[in-house]
């Protein structure tokens, strides 16, 4: 393993702890805690919103969240489920059922451990931004199609995966709208929107008022959305579902450990689900970990430690029945938000979970699932980035065209079929724009003998680029000896373009012109070495420059071949 450069596994709260003291030990715990009631009503809603029990969500984000936390390469980042899992587990379950929905998480995991392990993090920011904004719209779309059942309080058994069936669902059970539900749902949608999220004091002495306001801003407005619609509906005894009715209530137990039956003729059949669990935590969490850099001041994060650290999670996690976890930014945000300064702050939020469940967890069973979708309907409009849409003007047909394929792919197909065109697209795009970034423009011959033409190259002369040079021998003129190509503007060269070169060599050759190379930058240069080219061209052929050339009056030469003056000192070095 000499030749295999590897990741070492160096989780970042080790350096976080140097010189840890009392203050920020104090700092940690106020912003695990704020975190930890943050995350407990998100918990619950993503694993419903999933298909899966809300119980699953809230041992995933305790987990989960206590993993990443303590062995991740981020300092403030939280780890747990996410909104943007909720299509990709949903449509897994539906198609596959919740026992191998765990096998492909833990086969996930195995992947994202890889991934750090080999270095590979920083491939994750080579996906084109256009992508990233049209799946993670398109997902933000699905969770909130997907909330409309229980926003509406439709009686709909099980609500398919595919966007068309959904909307044909719902339009075939409109009959059983529930207004309760629905007054209830926006009633917390308003709450979560409207609530403070932060208030500064003013500089004059402070009133009750002023007090009061800045206490109710440290209470997550959707804590206050989700007690408030569990009290209205107990009191009122609202005709509404609840976590109750659906699902029974919440265990006030710990998880328990559980191997899910495994066999490799499953483990091939879940290739893509593993493969989409992977690549979208690897991009969340990576995602994630740099909104944190930005806003914490902290060191930046390790992208490799951070995947390895997201793999282990999901290892785990799906042993004592949990689901995909990632880094979630509206968590993290809160977490720097309320004075984080290292993972501790994680380790905290996890704990603090634990402890809601194990002392609280019979109250969650009156909590209406209408409250639950007015609230993720709030994080599914956060989570899109919707002035992209009114911004597409002002950019390319290529970038316009890759984020909205993503987009709508996401929604009418998957997100694995979205990432994947959209790459192609990409890619297809970038090789043709750089194609036709290439070119070869006619220079005069001043100060050069009769019989000389030149051209100068420009850009990067490779596979998607060779159609100006296999044209190039129809553009020199009649009675043309010699052909200088000026290529100290040509960048690179891959073996296409080197074919093409040598093409153009030979057929000059036949014609009896010769070819003069000027300037050849060094990668071109090695690839000519190292594919022999420079041997059969002669390295007299090579000059370091025109100018070289004009310094010398030249005198006729053999036919195929630079006149002998043109070679001046240096001649075949660069």
């Amino acid at each position: 393993m000499a030749f295999l450069r590897t990741h070492p596994f160096r989780p970042r709260l080790i350096a976080d702890l140097r010189g840890y003291g009392r203050a920020r030990l104090a700092q940690d715990l106020g912003a695990g805690l704020t975190v930890g009631i943050v995350a407990l009503p998100l918990a619950m809603a993503f694993a419903i919103a999933s298909g899966v029990k809300p119980e699953q969500g809230l041992f995933t984000a305790i987990i989960a969240g206590l993993i990443i936390s303590a062995l991740g390469g981020s300092s403030v980042q939280i780890g747990g489920p996410a909104g943007a899992f909720i299509v990709v587990v949903y449509g897994i379950v539906e198609r596959y059922g919740l026992a191998n929905l765990l096998i492909a998480t833990s086969l996930a995991g195995v992947l994202l451990f890889l991934m750090g392990w080999l270095r590979l993090g920083a491939l994750v920011r080579y996906i084109p931004v256009s992508i990233v904004i049209g799946f993670t719209n398109g997902i933000a779309v699905l969770i909130g199609l997907s909330q409309a059942k229980d926003l509406l309080g439709l009686q709909i058994d099980k609500l398919p995966a595919d966007f068309f069936s959904q909307l044909a669902t719902l339009g075939r059970h409109l009959h059983s709208f529930n207004p309760w539900a629905f007054a209830l749902g926006l009633a917390c949608l308003a709450v979560v929107v409207v609530w403070p999220k932060s208030y500064t004091m003013p500089t004059q002495p402070a009133t009750w008022r002023d007090h009061a306001r800045r206490w109710a801003s440290r209470v997550p407005g959707t804590v206050v959305a989700l007690v408030g619609a569990t009290v209205v509906a107990r009191l009122l005894s609202l005709p509404v579902e609840t976590i109750s009715s659906r699902f029974g209530g919440i265990p006030q137990t710990l998880p328990t450990f559980t191997l899910p039956e495994f066999t490799w003729t499953t483990a091939k059949q879940l290739l893509m689900p593993t493969l989409t669990i992977a690549l979208l935590g690897a991009i969340e969490s990576l995602l994630c970990a740099r909104v944190a850099d930005q806003m914490s001041g902290r060191p930046r994060h390790d992208p490799n430690q951070e995947l390895m650290a997201q793999g282990v999670a999901n290892l785990v996690t799906p042993f004592f029945g949990g689901i995909p976890a990632t880094g979630t930014i509206a968590r993290t945000v809160t977490n720097v938000r309320a004075g984080a300064t290292s993972p501790v702050a994680g380790v905290v939020h996890a704990l603090t979970l634990l402890l809601v469940v194990l002392a609280a967890a019979p109250l969650a069973e009156h909590v209406p699932l209408a409250a639950l979708a007015g609230i993720l309907l709030f994080v599914a409009w956060n989570m899109g980035e919707w002035r992209e849409f009114a911004r597409l003007r002002h950019f390319l047909l290529p970038y316009r065209t890759v984020l909205l394929g993503t987009f709508v792919l996401t929604v009418v197909f998957d997100l694995t079929v979205a990432v994947e065109m959209g790459l192609l697209g990409a890619c297809a795009f970038f090789i043709w724009r750089m194609g036709s970034l290439f070119r070869v423009s006619a220079l005069p011959a001043e100060g050069l003998p009769p019989g000389a033409a030149v051209f100068e190259l420009y850009g990067s002369l490779f596979f998607g680029a060779v159609g100006p040079m296999e044209a190039l021998p129809a553009q020199v003129p009649e009675g043309t000896r010699t052909v200088v190509l000026e290529m100290s503007k040509l960048i690179s060269m891959d073996t296409s373009g080197l074919d093409a070169l040598e093409s153009l060599h030979t057929e000059l050759d036949r014609r009896g012109v010769a070819l003069v190379l000027a300037s050849v930058n060094a990668q071109p240069l090695g690839l000519m070495r190292r594919a022999g080219f420079e041997t059969r061209l002669g390295p007299e052929a090579i000059v370091p420059g025109v100018d070289a050339l004009r310094a010398t009056p030249p005198t006729p030469a053999a036919s195929g071949s630079p006149p002998a003056e043109w070679v001046g000192p240096g001649a075949g070095r660069h």
